[in-house]
């Protein structure tokens, strides 16, 4: 199977893990059993790793690691820009990239988060996806490094994704490099100046997910 299904694959297991989370998984064992050694190995960590977990206690840990831990984000321009004013624009540009490809985001709606984006890389725009994953691969591998570190399961997930990239080049490892070091920018803004938007990322349904995964 392709790049895109695991794409496809990783997006469907970063989304937060509801009520047909269970049903989700075991319709798509088939198709990570298909997969590249490359995409199959690191899936099949995250498989074995949930395996004895009820889903209250998946839930939990997602919860604890995606939305407790700053470092662990899957939005990916609050690596880049943090709480700044900056990641409006930001924000946009991914907004524009989906908006060329005749896909609509809402204002309550973040498009960087990353199982978005790999959504997109698969099912909607490989190449203009691809660049978006390139441009930001500085991030997926800080938030790879941060999953390993806290022991989460997730960080396999993360490995299947880097495993769909170009190599790393020694820029963009400088640049991982410093974002470690420094850590998001922040920007003290007062309460009258700051602006709520909902963190809630698309998704396509558990069918279509099932279908793109085995195309």
């Amino acid at each position: 199977m392709t790049t895109a299904s695991a794409r496809l694959l990783a997006s469907a297991l970063l989304i937060y893990p509801d009520g047909s989370f269970k049903a989700l998984i075991d319709d798509l064992e088939s198709d990570i059993d298909n997969l590249e050694p490359n995409f199959k190995v690191p899936f099949t960590k995250f498989l074995t790793s949930i395996e004895p977990l009820s889903l209250d206690e998946i839930q939990r840990h997602y919860v604890e690691i995606f939305d407790m831990r700053r470092r662990c984000s899957l939005f990916l321009t609050s690596w880049t820009h943090g709480d700044t004013r900056n990641r409006g624009m930001a924000l946009i540009y991914f907004k524009e990239k989906y908006r060329a490809a005749n896909i609509v985001i809402s204002d309550e709606e973040l498009p960087d988060h990353l199982a978005v984006v790999l959504e997109f890389a698969a099912l909607v725009d490989p190449i203009e996806g691809s660049l978006l994953l390139g441009e930001h691969r500085a991030p997926i591998e800080l938030i790879r490094d941060a999953l390993h570190a806290a022991n989460s399961f997730y960080a396999f997930v993360l490995d299947a994704i880097v495993a769909t990239l170009p190599p790393m080049t020694a820029e963009i490892a400088e640049r991982a490099k410093a974002l470690a070091l420094s850590g998001p920018p922040q920007e003290f803004v007062g309460l009258n100046g700051a602006v709520s938007i909902a963190l809630q990322p698309f998704s396509a349904t558990s069918e279509l997910l099932a279908q793109g995964a085995r195309s």
